[in-house]
């Protein structure tokens, strides 16, 4: 049975970083895409970043130039490391992972059907 499973979750302050991780197992993690969905209180769930099988990667406009998505394939994980947070990237970061069609980078963001497998999330909340 396919799992997916995130931690790094945590309390950071304004300005602060930290690195989420997701693990996956029981499918062969290169070749799926990959990406970080957030759930903020009071609003829809969005994505964050994500990454194709091949390594090309997208963010979110809010988030660019402050969060860096990577991957592992050595050991099935995937990384976010998040830099400069603010008060409005709380949430909870989820991890999902989808079989590698090819298609545009971008639709790895915002088509959520494309994922076949979810986690149960990692809470980061940033105070002010």
């Amino acid at each position: 049975q396919v799992q997916v499973a995130e931690s790094g979750g945590g309390l950071v302050q304004a300005g602060g970083s930290r690195r989420l991780f997701c693990t996956v197992s029981e499918l062969t993690f290169e070749n799926y895409n990959m990406g970080w969905f957030r759930q903020a209180p009071g609003k829809e769930r969005e994505g964050v970043s994500c990454i194709n099988w091949s390594g090309d990667s997208t963010y979110a406009d809010s988030v660019k130039g402050r969060f860096t998505i990577s991957k592992a394939n050595n050991n099935d994980t995937l990384y976010l490391d998040m830099n400069s947070l603010k008060p409005e990237d709380t949430g909870t970061y989820v991890c999902a992972a989808g079989p590698a069609p090819t298609v545009p980078v971008q639709w790895l963001r915002l088509r959520e059907a494309l994922y076949g497998y979810w986690g149960q999330g990692t809470q980061v909340t940033v105070s002010s």
